[in-house]
């Protein structure tokens, strides 16, 4: 039988730890806040998956049996390993496996769940049946983790895909907590402005 490793290393117990191939870098570092951010997304749509998980028409219909919140978690792997690359002096980014094909999907499913919904005609907060505040609660991380990876790129180079997905990841979670306030029959929360 394998001998189990330890989960922990005590590597990090001075307040750095190691990036892919092992430079170790500060944990306070943009990189490490990028896709600490992002790891934190993927943990937001975990709960959001086990939220809608017994709640068929909820559920988003691909071409393919994926699921896709899984899908998206997956792609967020992709974009982490891509902000943990260490060789950021170069000119290039590091290979990213996000690709234009991955955007067009997501573009995709954010029209179909859009084909369902009413034109906005006030801007609306956060909330309605809990399954869609938890997707502004996705949203709003993932424009945190959008800010953090403009800041990195301003100082090291990275994928243009990879920020475009980012950047309509935000537009999908929006546009699901939507749908699914209507699927769940949930009135949405329009902006009253009481500064006339």
């Amino acid at each position: 039988m394998d001998k189990k490793s330890k989960i922990y290393t005590r590597g990090g117990d001075t307040g750095t730890t190691s990036l892919i191939g092992g430079k170790r870098v500060k944990k306070c570092a943009l990189c490490l806040e990028s896709y600490g951010t992002i790891d934190e997304l993927s943990a937001h749509i975990g709960l959001l998956a086990s939220m809608i998980k017994t709640d068929s028409t909820l559920h988003i219909h691909t071409d393919s049996n994926t699921n896709f919140l899984e899908w998206l978690q997956s792609r967020l792997f992709d974009a982490g390993t891509h902000l943990a690359m260490p060789c950021r002096q170069l000119d290039t980014p590091s290979p990213c496996s996000i690709t234009e094909k991955h955007l067009t999907h997501l573009e995709s499913i954010i029209d179909q769940l859009d084909a369902h919904l009413e034109p906005l005609h006030s801007f609306i907060l956060p909330g309605g049946c809990i399954e869609a505040a938890q997707c502004h609660v996705c949203r709003t991380v993932c424009r945190r983790a959008e800010r953090l990876i403009t800041a990195l790129a301003e100082e090291a180079p990275v994928s243009l895909m990879l920020q475009s997905f980012i950047n309509r990841l935000s537009d999908f979670f929006f546009i699901y907590a939507r749908f699914i306030n209507k699927m769940k029959h949930a009135d949405e929360i329009s902006w009253k402005n009481d500064c006339n």
